[in-house]
């Protein structure tokens, strides 16, 4: 589990393909900025981009290394050639939780339709796919990119909605939101509270509309 705050960003450095042919995934070499490696064992996990990794190797002093299935590579974006990436450890027994429980679990994607200046901050509008819009809503959080963000508010329509996000300065300058642009895409998590409601309503209809009983 994570929290959705960023602890650094750091950078792929290099993307090696996997032995296996056109359905092998890749070996991402990660330099983890100012992440602190210390105490990071193999099979430890940390989110890179809002999608949970398992380090498998710790190849030289604040580097570590990834390895990406096909499928998580066809589930998300910025994990496939060399740039900045979002980086968290996973959480301990103990630890603050400041954003919201996260799972590193990448649902799907969006496109970024405004990123503009709205006083100090910036209005961060992103389009959701259809079968991701009924988990979001007004005041609820959402990861983008791994980053833990309220939604501030949500405008439905035949496609799915869009959601308005307000980007602190802080957030802006700490997190690879620095480099977004209109027409990007990035990586969603919903609310892991929001799927759990979500089942529970849903059994619920199916139960009344077979005509079976709650328990």
């Amino acid at each position: 589990m994570f929290t959705g705050l960023v602890a650094a960003v750091g950078r792929i450095v290099e993307v090696s393909p996997q032995d296996g042919g056109p359905q092998a995934g890749v070996r991402l070499d990660i330099d983890a900025g100012g992440l602190d490696l210390a105490g990071v064992r193999i099979g430890d996990s940390i989110a890179v981009q809002g999608a949970c990794m398992t380090v498998i190797a710790l190849p030289a002093p604040g580097h570590f290394q990834v390895d990406v299935s096909r499928e998580s590579l066809a589930r998300t974006v910025g994990l496939d050639q060399p740039g900045e990436v979002n980086l968290e450890k996973s959480l301990c027994v103990g630890d603050q939780i400041g954003g919201h429980l996260v799972s590193g679990h990448v649902d799907g994607l969006g496109e970024v339709v405004r990123f503009d200046p709205v006083g100090e901050s910036r209005e961060l509008v992103i389009r959701v796919p259809r079968e991701l819009a009924r988990y979001l809503a007004y005041k609820g959080s959402v990861t983008v990119n791994g980053i833990s963000l309220t939604v501030n508010r949500v405008t439905d329509d035949a496609r799915g909605c869009e959601i308005s996000i307000n980007i602190i300065p802080h957030t802006q300058m700490v997190t690879t939101l620095r480099n977004v642009q209109r027409g990007a895409r990035v990586n969603l998590e919903i609310d892991t509270i929001a799927r759990y409601v979500e089942r529970m309503l849903s059994l619920a209809r199916t139960q009344s509309d077979n005509g079976i009983a709650e328990l």
